[in-house]
């Protein structure tokens, strides 16, 4: 019995690397066929084409990015010893990051097969079957994430519907969970605008027909439902800072929900531009809408810093921060401090519809917000196991990294369990 335990041990990582091999040809194959398909295309409605894809797939795309990118976070925070389980009050059976990476490669194998197979259909003229690809991917990923049966990690699934619901009726006290997640939303607002859009054609049953793709159309650019799906992430977060304040008194919650609300005139006003007069727009709107670009900015970059990773400033060549932060030396934090405020720019793009007209650029910044949160993630969750430390009497306090004969034996579990 034991020596059967031991030889499916040993074939395990064989049996991974098979996995990724095969994975890896599948989405090579994939690319290959939909280059060949792109080339049939004809020539004069391939851009407008391209745009329809961009919409359906991108979503999806960037939700995969995600979720490889907090594979990586969650890597880290196992290799450096953040307990970062206790922070999230997860289960101690709770994903490791080889597992979380898996669920990225089969949401990758998924988009880029239905990107695939709808751009084959369409450039071979079976129109019809190419327009169920997009529609069959919107409908199979909330079934996955319901799906009432014990597999595909349902603990998992569960916990986040769960979480998720919470978003929607923040009236409950605000767990980290809670706030951690509509801060994530906040940066994936540009995809839920997008889904917008694209569940707006598919309802419509204008997918794959090269049409309604101006922005003055029912489901354009223009749409005045952009603003409003743009804003949902933000009014979460805006409600679950006056939900704390309810609960604690604590005057800081007020300073984080004006944060939040002062985004709200930097969406109105770009999605105005479409809906006034140009000289409007150019002598009264436009300064308006730039005062309150920078203002947010500066006051989101500010908070970023100070409130959500706890470091503050002596002077500008000199901050202060704990001295055994878990990630070592001090050029980390400057590096931070110096990225997050550059990819703060792209903040602009990700809020502002009347900047959003070439579909590759906004891609580009959609992509560089999705980086700047991911860094955000390790120091914003640091901070958090630091004060949970601290605060905790069962865990060590915080003077040194936590050594590894006080780690919880299901940090240890998660550490060994791809050896």
């Amino acid at each position: 019995m034991l020596g059967h335990h031991s030889w499916a041990k040993n074939r395990e990582p064989y049996a991974n690397g098979m996995k990724a091999i095969f994975t890896a040809a599948w989405i090579l194959f994939c690319l290959k066929v939909a280059h060949e398909s792109m080339v049939l295309m004809n020539v004069s409605t391939r851009d407008k084409f391209f745009l329809e894809v961009y919409l359906y797939y991108n979503p999806v795309c960037l939700m995969a990015l995600m979720v490889w990118l907090w594979g990586v976070n969650v890597y880290v925070f196992l290799n450096t010893r953040i307990p970062y389980a206790k922070v999230f009050e997860l289960e101690h059976n709770h994903l490791t990051h080889h597992e979380i990476w898996k669920i990225a490669s089969w949401m990758t194998v998924a988009w880029i097969t239905s990107m695939t197979a709808y751009l084959y259909l369409y450039s071979h003229g079976m129109v019809f079957h190419a327009a169920s690809q997009p529609i069959l991917l919107y409908i199979l990923v909330p079934l996955v994430l319901g799906l009432p049966l014990d597999i595909f990690h349902m603990q998992t699934r569960f916990y986040f519907l769960r979480t998720l619901l919470r978003l929607t009726l923040p009236v409950q006290p605000i767990s980290f969970a809670d706030f951690f997640l509509a801060d994530v939303l906040t940066s994936m607002a540009k995809v839920l605008s997008d889904l917008e859009r694209s569940v707006c054609r598919m309802y419509h049953q204008q997918v794959a027909t090269v049409a309604w793709l101006e922005p003055g159309d029912t489901c354009g650019s223009h749409s005045i439902h952009i603003p409003i799906v743009l804003a949902i992430p933000y009014v979460i977060r805006f409600l679950q800072c006056i939900r704390q304040y309810h609960d604690t008194k604590d005057k800081t919650c007020l300073a984080n929900a004006l944060k939040y609300f002062s985004t709200f005139p930097v969406i109105l006003l770009s999605a105005m531009k479409y809906h006034v007069l140009q000289e409007l727009w150019d002598g009264q709107l436009r300064p308006l809408w730039l005062f309150f670009a920078v203002l947010n900015s500066c006051y989101c970059f500010y908070w970023d810093i100070r409130k959500d990773w706890d470091i503050g400033f002596v002077s500008p060549s000199n901050i202060y921060i704990y001295d055994d932060m878990f990630h070592g030396c001090k050029q980390v934090y400057y590096w931070a401090i110096g990225s997050n405020l550059a990819l703060r720019g792209a903040w602009t793009y990700k809020l502002s519809a009347h900047l959003r007209q070439n579909f590759k650029t906004v891609f580009f910044f959609s992509l560089l917000e999705m980086c700047r949160r991911f860094q955000w993630i390790f120091f914003r969750v640091e901070i958090a196991a630091i004060k949970f430390s601290n605060s905790s009497p069962t865990l060590p306090k915080v003077n040194s990294p936590i050594p590894l004969k006080d780690l919880s034996a299901e940090a240890e579990r998660l550490l060994t369990a791809s050896e």
